[in-house]
């Protein structure tokens, strides 16, 4: 199954978080990044598609390419739910603290494999969060 850029995945199982993750290597790879970048990137999406399939009740993703002010390519993910949101975000970008009983690295690890990260969530409303990794 291939899904052009830019569209819509929906997540709403563990096959799709696998999905997204196909898209996600398959436009690093075309936006020229190299393995380790594209790793990262697929690794991140890993665990945002995860994070909104098991604590957002299901969302979407899209992946877009995108493209720098100084020309450098790159990869942008926007994953969303309608879920609980997060209600203290500086909290949830602590390493270690955790609501699910993991490690605690999900979203600050995220933040750390990425070169832009957005979060924009509303307790009640869900979440939205906004990454990108420029080639290098």
């Amino acid at each position: 199954m291939t899904t052009p850029p830019g569209d819509e995945l929906s997540i709403a199982s563990n096959e799709d978080v696998v999905h997204v993750r196909q898209v996600v290597r398959a436009a690093a790879a075309a936006a020229g990044m190299s393995l380790v970048d594209q790793t990262k990137i697929v690794t991140a999406a890993s665990e945002l598609a995860r994070n909104a399939f098991v604590y957002g009740g299901g969302g979407t993703a899209r992946v877009e390419s995108a493209v720098n002010a100084r020309g450098r390519p790159g990869v942008r993910l926007v994953f969303a739910d309608a879920g609980p949101g997060i209600p203290d975000v500086e909290q949830a970008l602590t390493e270690g603290w955790t609501t699910g009983g993991g490690l605690g690295l999900g979203l600050p690890g995220t933040r750390r494999l990425v070169d832009e990260f957005e979060l924009d969530t509303a307790v009640g409303e869900g979440t939205t969060i906004t990454v990108t990794k420029w080639t290098r």
